[in-house]
């Protein structure tokens, strides 16, 4: 057996490297695939460690390994975290100079860099892949792979280009990694990269540090104030559907104390990036953002991600909520939606400039989306059925940990049904649910659907009770909104045939209202992996992280770049003395050990020093 395939090499490098005792689920399988030459689909969680997936392979494999990413953001934080860890890592992209990029090709060129990232763009030209040709390129890596296909949640048309990449380099072993395909994603990126010839290791998708939670929107502004304020001083993303939106809440949320910050693609390229630097390197930071702001944010202790409105599907919707607690501790992922919302997603759909064909796929893919936000069994088994796993009830969602009642919904369902027929299948939920409570509103009376025999028939019932069924009749196919226009809502041929009682409806009420002091009671029932903490070792960890932070500014890195959290938990629990006890804590590999053993070392003897009573 040559020697790269050899498991203590690949273990060896692993530990001296990068400072880790295991490879984690799925990691091993890869990097032994692309060291025997085979091509590997890596589909894994966000923050499972699919990087090394291909770093560690490069190492061995020697020669150039050439990365394909599509943000400078991303590839300048993967850049930075290797150079810490001593491995030669380089770019060359349109945010550096032309004397900064031809110094960079030079070493390329004399063999001094180890991983070269490249955007598609930059990659795929006819002068670069021939200078590429003549260098002894061993290994090629596609970062967000989904975004090679159209069927993914965030396809990049300059992907496509990629497929070229086993004629150029033929022979050289290919990994595509990403955390978000389903199947029929998976097999467009198979057959576009690899010719579906590959190794597919595909992992759980399960994330269950997550908190899942979907709420009724009403009154949103208080309703994000009022989760913020559960989250004080924690890092978090507020996703918003629009630029607009996203600079308002974050002045908003300003005004009433919290330190936030827009971020979306309308912004100053400087600003937007200053913005990004701020949320990745201070903590307490709130980014409100689009999804401009999505893949190559590698923060690992986010807290929370917050969607003030529903995303576009539901691979969208896991890929950001991926963000979110990528170091293993407690986060939570909150979404707000109500029927407008639905109907602006609609609208974007029909507005895309795509075939037929793919704008019934994204219809359905929302449609699985709005199936999750009105299950009413787990959030997570939902979740996890629409890219094919089946798990048992979580215990960590909205549904699990406060179960709805679940009612027979069939009368009610006939009156909202008959109501909407009876007005002109015209008007939206609103008007609805006040003809129905009997309300003496102008419209109402203009109308004369004050003399409709269903008018307040559902007088005994709350306004949210009939917004939550129409929502759910919606959802479940028996009406249907006017994307074209405003909203109104009308019968399907479903709703026709419950209407005609052909057919029962079962509804999920929602949860009595939760006051805000109530809430910010309620407690977080999750592993954190510091909960175990004395207070001499919380105080320590607290040092630490100062020191983190005062050290990655001095070299323009994010925190987690010099050590995640995982890292300095581990330190403060073993208080090392020497070198060699640094050398065991988890995460610590040669480099690191050289470059910080020293004054992490003098910060846990301070600590000792001002605590001489504990042991």
């Amino acid at each position: 057996m040559p020697a790269t395939l050899d498991s203590a090499e690949r273990r060896k490098v692993l530990k001296e490297v990068f400072g880790f005792d295991d490879f984690r689920p799925g990691q091993e399988a890869a990097v032994e695939a692309l060291l025997a030459g085979r091509g590997v689909l890596s589909v894994m969680p966000t923050g499972s460690g699919k990087s090394l997936c291909f770093q560690i392979p490069a190492l061995m494999l020697g020669g150039l390994t050439l990365v394909v990413s599509p943000l400078v953001a991303l590839m300048r934080d993967q850049i930075a975290a290797l150079r810490l860890s001593g491995v030669a890592a380089d770019t060359i992209n349109s945010a550096h100079g032309r004397a900064e990029n031809v110094a960079t090709w030079r070493r390329v060129a004399a063999g001094e860099t180890r991983l070269l990232y490249l955007a598609p763009e930059r990659l795929m030209t006819e002068r670069m892949l021939a200078a590429l040709r003549q260098l002894p390129v061993r290994l090629i890596a596609v970062d967000e792979a989904h975004c090679i296909s159209q069927w993914g949640p965030a396809f990049r048309p300059e992907y496509e280009d990629l497929a070229q990449l086993r004629d150029v380099f033929p022979g050289v072993p290919i990994a595509a990694l990403t955390a978000t395909a389903d199947a029929v994603t998976r097999r467009d990126i198979l057959d576009k990269l690899f010719d579906g010839r590959a190794e597919s290791i595909v992992l759980g998708f399960d994330r269950p540090n997550i908190r899942l939670a979907v709420e009724e929107k009403r009154d949103w502004k208080n309703q994000l104030l009022g989760f913020l304020e559960r989250h004080a001083e924690e890092s978090g993303i507020v996703y918003c559907l629009s630029r607009k939106k996203c600079d308002q809440t974050a002045a908003y949320l300003t005004g009433h104390g919290f330190k936030a910050l827009p971020y979306h693609a309308g912004m100053d390229k400087d600003a937007r990036e200053a913005n990004q630097n701020v949320f990745m390197t201070e903590p307490g930071v709130v980014i409100v953002a689009t999804i401009a702001f999505g893949m190559g944010i590698d923060k690992p202790d986010v807290r929370f991600v917050f969607h003030a409105g529903l995303p576009g599907s539901a691979e969208a919707y896991y890929q950001e909520i991926g963000r979110a607690g990528r170091d293993g501790a407690p986060a939570k992922a909150h979404m707000l939606y109500g029927l407008e919302d639905i109907r602006m997603r609609r609208v974007f759909i029909e507005q895309e400039q795509a075939s037929d064909d793919r704008k019934r796929r994204e219809h359905k893919r929302l449609d699985a989306l709005i199936g999750y936000c009105e299950s009413p069994e787990c959030r997570r088994r939902a979740l996890l059925a629409y890219f094919g796993e089946d798990t048992e009830t979580c215990g960590n969602c909205d549904i699990c940990l406060d179960p709805p009642e679940v009612a027979d919904g069939t009368r009610e369902g006939q009156q909202v049904l008959s109501t909407v027929q009876r007005t002109g299948q015209r008007f939206g939920g609103a008007h609805i649910v006040d003809v129905l409570r009997g309300a003496n509103t102008e419209k109402v009376a203009k109308a004369g659907h004050d003399r409709l025999p269903t008018f307040g028939l559902g007088a005994k019932s709350r306004k949210e009770d009939w917004h939550a069924l129409i929502r759910q009749l919606v959802a479940a196919g028996f009406l249907r909104l006017d994307i074209q226009g405003y909203g109104g809502l009308g019968l399907t041929e479903k709703g026709a045939g419950l209407l005609r009682g052909e057919q029962g409806f079962s509804y999920r009420k929602p949860a009595a209202r939760r006051t805000r002091e109530s809430l910010r009671r309620s407690k977080t029932a999750a592993m954190d992996p510091s909960a175990e903490l004395s207070a001499a070792q919380e105080a320590l960890l607290g040092s630490l992280k100062e020191l983190r932070l005062r050290l990655a500014k001095e070299r323009g890195v994010p925190a987690y770049v010099v050590f995640s959290d995982r890292t300095l938990i581990d330190m403060a629990r073993r208080r090392p003395r020497t070198p060699d006890d640094f050398a065991e804590v988890h995460g610590v590999g040669a480099a690191k050990l050289r470059d910080f053993a020293t004054p992490f070392l003098s910060a846990i003897e301070g600590a000792a020093s001002a605590r001489p009573e504990e042991p």
